[in-house]
């Protein structure tokens, strides 16, 4: 059975399982530790044309006609893509799946030009800290330190024309404790629930 990669919107009703498997897995995860809303607040934080062009890519990936993976992405700044909403189908995990959408979304996102990956994923994502650093990502943390003494957790990539490149960006000062940790992820959550200035421009 042959896979395809379509790119479309978080309102696309293929896109359904994406979005609701999404929520329930980080509401299982990390339940209202940085948000009352929990999870629906993450995923819903950001209007639907975030991720479309010229700024930004929706893609799920279709087998069947049914949706088995997806991810997106959405302008940082003028050279950074931020990838988020990188998911695959639970019963069809460790197949590889997860590193095919990654890559697509670099390719997609060097297409419109950009030449930087910024993302993060949970201290209780273990998998998916293994997927980026296999990809080559940058971890922009201590991996030494225990990872809930940061709640989240950054990586960075150059893509496109800056592809191999090494990073330079400054790494993330840990918290003095977990509480704190998720409190300043909170905050900062809080404070962006719109695209950056200029995403629209």
């Amino acid at each position: 059975m042959t896979d395809s990669f379509v790119v479309t919107s978080p309102t696309d009703p293929r896109a359904r399982p994406l979005v609701e498997d999404l929520i329930r897995e980080y509401d299982q995860r990390y339940g209202t530790l940085f948000s009352q809303g929990g999870a629906r607040d993450e995923v819903f934080r950001y209007p639907p044309e975030t991720f479309a062009a010229p700024h930004g890519t929706f893609l799920l990936l279709i087998r069947g006609g049914e949706t088995i993976g997806g991810g997106a992405f959405m302008r940082l700044d003028a050279d950074t893509a931020e990838f988020k909403r990188i998911w695959t189908r639970g019963d069809l995990r460790r197949q590889g799946l997860a590193r095919r959408i990654v890559l697509e979304l670099e390719r997609q996102a060097a297409t419109l030009g950009y030449t930087r990956v910024y993302l993060t994923t949970g201290f209780r994502q273990p998998e998916a800290q293994g997927l980026y650093l296999g990809l080559g990502y940058r971890p922009l943390f201590d991996p030494a330190l225990p990872p809930e003494l940061y709640a989240t957790l950054p990586f960075e990539k150059h893509i496109g024309a800056q592809a191999g490149r090494p990073g330079t960006s400054p790494l993330k000062q840990p918290a003095a404790s977990f509480e704190a940790a998720a409190q300043a992820t909170a905050a900062a959550k809080a404070a962006r629930s719109q695209p950056l200035a200029g995403a629209a421009s």
